[in-house]
């Protein structure tokens, strides 16, 4: 198995990106909102390419609003359009009641598991 972490931060969020084969598993660290939101837009999307999963692991997002939701069903788009699973695991109460409230928690009920709870 084949690790290389990459870490960016920016404005209270940091995004560490761990290719493994097939795998892309995502970390993020602080509030994913409007101010940062970018950060991980940028960090992810370049990436998505030649990878069947890419797991975006909220273990760390105590808070996203609404740019934040945004980013992560950009993502989902740009990963179906490339062949790619998106899962999202550990999210909090939060961002499960976000996902809920939005009609956008189907989406994702599905995922497998990463070192925890999916969303």
């Amino acid at each position: 198995m084949t690790e290389q972490w990459r870490a960016s931060s920016a404005r209270g969020l940091r995004v560490a990106c761990r290719e493994e084969p097939e795998v892309l598993i995502v970390e993020c660290h602080g509030r994913l909102t409007y101010g940062n939101s970018q950060t991980l837009k940028s960090e992810v999307k370049v990436r998505i390419p030649g990878h069947k999963r890419l797991v975006l692991d909220l273990k760390g997002v105590p808070q996203m609003d609404s740019s934040g939701l945004g980013t992560v069903m950009a993502l989902y788009v740009s990963a179906r359009a490339r062949g790619c699973k998106l899962e999202l695991v550990n999210a909090s109460d939060q961002i499960r009641a976000l996902f809920s409230v939005t009609n956008l928690l189907s989406l994702f009920e599905a995922a497998g598991r990463h070192h925890g709870k999916t969303i």
